[in-house]
C-alpha cells in the first residue's frame, strides 16, 4: 500500500527517502503550472493528481519498462503517421472530466479532439481524454490498483483502452459498456475500432 504524507510547503519538499509509491496531500489542489513545477523539482519520479487533488508519486520504471513503454509507444506513432491524430508518451498529462490529472504509458487523441483545444490548452495538461491508450503494469505497480485506474479511464471518456501485464503474459481490453476481454499470451493484439487496424506485436513485451 503506497504510504501517505501530508505536506504544506512543497515547494521546499524533499522527496529523498519516502518509500515509493507514495501519495501526498497538500493543502489545496494544485493548478497546472504548480503541478508542472513540482513534477520538474522531483525528476525522475512520475507524479499524477488524483481526483481528490492527492499527489500520487511513483518510481521510474527499470531499463526493461522504459523498453517496453517505448516499443508500444513507437508502433503507435508508425500507426498515427499514416492514420493521422495525435500520441503521447508517458510524460504528457491530461486533465480529465473528474479533475484528475493523470498520464497513460501511450495514448492517441484524434485529429479533431486535438484542434479543438486552443494553444494555450495544448501547452498544459489538456482538459481531453485519450480516445485510445495503453498502460503496461510495471515492477513496481499494483495490479490491482492498475485494473482500477483502467476503470477509471473508461468512466472519463477512453473509448478504448488495454492493460498489457508483461509477468502474467496477460492484455485486458476495456471498452465503455462492455465487460472486459482478457487475452492469454496473445502472438497480436489488433484494435477493430478507434485506431482501426493498429496491431501490436506482444512476443517483445512478455516478461521472460
Amino acid at each position: 500500500m503506497a504510504a501517505l504524507a501530508e505536506s504544506l510547503e512543497l515547494e521546499i519538499l524533499s522527496l529523498t527517502g519516502l518509500t515509493m509509491p507514495v501519495t501526498l496531500r497538500p493543502a489545496r489542489k494544485l493548478g497546472d503550472i504548480e503541478l508542472m513545477a513540482f513534477s520538474r523539482r522531483n525528476r525522475p519520479y512520475r507524479i499524477e493528481q488524483n481526483a481528490e487533488g492527492e499527489l500520487e508519486i511513483m518510481t521510474p520504471l527499470n531499463t526493461k519498462g522504459g523498453y517496453r513503454e517505448i516499443f508500444v509507444g513507437a508502433r503507435l506513432f508508425d500507426w498515427a503517421e499514416t492514420h493521422g491524430g495525435m500520441v503521447f508518451s508517458s510524460s504528457a498529462g491530461f486533465t480529465l472530466i473528474d479533475n484528475s490529472v493523470r498520464s497513460p504509458d501511450a495514448s492517441w487523441l484524434s485529429g479533431a479532439q486535438w484542434n479543438a483545444l486552443t494553444d494555450a490548452e495544448q501547452r498544459s495538461f489538456a482538459p481531453a481524454c485519450p480516445e485510445f491508450l495503453v498502460e503496461i503494469l510495471s515492477e513496481s505497480d499494483s495490479r490491482v490498483k492498475l485494473e482500477e485506474k483502467m476503470e477509471m479511464w473508461i468512466a472519463n471518456g477512453a473509448q478504448l483502452a488495454w492493460m498489457i501485464d508483461p509477468f502474467a503474459g496477460e492484455v485486458l481490453v476495456y471498452r465503455p459498456g462492455q465487460s472486459v476481454e482478457r487475452l492469454a499470451r496473445p502472438e497480436w493484439v489488433e484494435a477493430e475500432a478507434v485506431v482501426p487496424g493498429f496491431r501490436l506485436e506482444m512476443a517483445r513485451l512478455w516478461s521472460k
